[in-house]
């Protein structure tokens, strides 16, 4: 049986007295399931309280990104070791606002995995298509082409520290969810390339998360698909009552 799990990406927001004030309502609440891992992934620059503040709680850490090597010269570049050292567990790699924005190719997100798996992380590898590639029938091979190509040469042996994250770049931050059987259609497709190439049991454990503007509407619909194990929430996690309610659709 997969562990659901449930991440918060703030993104470029929080300050850190904003995000210790989050923390505290959501650690407030009466009962944080035990029945999934929460996982809470906010700028590097919270990290540092927000490990404080969780201490002996059920929530976790991951950063939003890190740099490709594990030292160097890399002036603003956040390494594996970092993000561990300030309290992670996680770290999150190719999210499509990196592959957009920072150009972020298919062969640096390898190389950062790689680095990630060194220090031990655990892996929230990010893939999706763009409406273009849904609308001409492209989704499946956009899918394929980014695994393929972002976790050649990984070995069986990790896949334990891996989840992947289904994104939609059309359904992210403008309000729309790709439906549950869209949805259901592509994490069917990746677990199906996660049995082709590492077999039935590797494909079984492997958690599959989908992110794309969800909220707690969408929630209970969404992670009742049978090969979703997970979300990977944007907007609504900047609100904790928000949050919890999509962590309370799991039970």
């Amino acid at each position: 049986m997969r562990r659901p799990i449930i991440v918060g990406n703030w993104k470029m927001n929080m300050l850190i007295s904003s995000a210790d004030k989050w923390m505290i309502g959501l650690l407030d609440k009466s009962h944080i399931t035990d029945q999934a891992d929460i996982v809470i992934a906010p700028p590097f620059t919270a990290l540092a309280v927000l490990r404080e503040r969780i201490k002996g709680s059920k929530v976790q850490l991951a950063g939003q990104n890190m740099g490709s090597e594990p030292v160097g010269s890399l002036t603003g570049e956040i390494s594996a070791a970092m993000l561990k050292d300030a309290g992670c567990n996680y770290v999150i790699l190719g999210h499509s606002e990196r592959r957009q924005y920072c150009a972020e190719t298919n062969a640096l997100l390898r190389r950062k995995i790689s680095v990630a798996y060194e220090q031990g992380l655990n892996i929230i590898f990010c893939i999706g298509e763009s409406l273009d590639d849904r609308n001409n029938g492209r989704t499946h091979d956009v899918i394929k082409t980014q695994l393929s190509s972002g976790l050649e040469g990984l070995g069986i042996s990790r896949l334990g520290q891996l989840a992947l994250a289904y994104e939609p770049i059309w359904a992210i931050g403008t309000g729309h969810t790709a439906r549950p059987e869209q949805v259901q259609d592509v994490h069917l497709f990746i677990r199906s390339w996660i049995k082709e190439l590492f077999g039935a049991k590797c494909a079984e454990y492997t958690r599959i998360l989908y992110g794309g503007s969800v909220t707690p509407e969408t929630s209970t619909t969404l992670i009742n698909q049978s090969d979703v194990d997970g979300l990977l929430v944007g907007g609504a996690s900047l609100k904790p009552n928000s949050f919890y309610d999509i962590i309370n659709s799991l039970v």
